[in-house]
């Protein structure tokens, strides 16, 4: 097995006409498994670091490697491949299709890949009924309350089984009870073996589910914690047997 990190940022500068860098210099490696929360004040880089993992930005300077893949050096129609079939995103406001039942919202990246239909719908209701909504599978998204579409959004990230689960403010629009189910299920993905990279100014969020967190400001690393809120919670993929569902 391969010890190299699933990601792997050297030196990475990104700067945007004359401003300020958005990241200076930053160097980052996250292994497999681990929960990433990137904490920091508007403006610290955080969302650009986001972008050029999942190779929707590239450094001025610098490298990035995520699943072995230099994501910095793929075209545009690359990148989008490698999105589709390695990554899973989730977003604060959930981006699902309020014209398509919630199977459908779900199955979606299966399409994109070209998976057998057969395929696509026995694995969409695996994780529909993993996450808790299989129940909601014919019904659309508008009817359904924050915490659920916001399942329905992970249960369409992990659709084909990306190596890295990345989560964009998941909880931002969400009430208490529903932020606090989603800590939940990120914990529990996490603890399935799922790697996660969430960029968060919720610090609950950070403390229950992340096993690493680091700080951003003015585009630098300036804490990098692992321990609880940040530390390993042990042996991944055993936490209640269902780890062939999130992977």
């Amino acid at each position: 097995m391969s010890s190299a990190p699933l990601i792997d940022i050297r030196e990475v500068r990104k700067s945007y006409d004359d401003g300020p860098a958005a990241l200076d210099g930053l160097d980052l490696a996250v292994r497999a498994g681990e929960a990433l929360a990137v904490l920091g004040p508007s403006g610290s880089g955080k969302s650009t670091l986001l972008n050029m993992v999942a190779g929707l930005d590239r450094p001025t300077e610098g490298s990035v490697t995520v699943a072995g893949v230099r994501v910095d050096t793929l075209s545009e129609t690359g990148s989008a491949r490698f999105r589709r079939e390695r990554i899973g995103m989730v977003f604060q406001f959930f981006n699902l299709l309020d014209d398509l039942t919630v199977l459908d919202n779900v199955l979606l990246p299966s399409q994109l890949v070209g998976a057998g239909r057969a395929q696509a719908r026995a694995r969409a209701a695996e994780l529909l009924d993993y996450l808790g909504i299989a129940r909601h599978s014919r019904a659309y998204p508008g009817r359904l309350s924050g915490g659920e579409r916001q399942r329905v959004a992970v249960a369409r990230a992990l659709m084909n089984r990306p190596a890295l689960l990345l989560a964009d403010e998941p909880t931002g629009a969400l009430d208490t009870a529903s932020g606090a189910e989603v800590r939940a299920l990120l914990t529990e993905l996490n603890a399935d073996g799922q790697t996660i990279l969430l960029v968060t100014h919720d610090l609950a969020l950070a403390e229950a589910c992340a096993t690493r967190t680091i700080e951003l400001v003015d585009g630098r690393i300036v804490r990098d914690v692992s321990g609880p809120g940040g530390g390993n919670r042990g042996d991944a993929g055993t936490a209640n047997g269902a780890a062939a569902v999130a992977r």
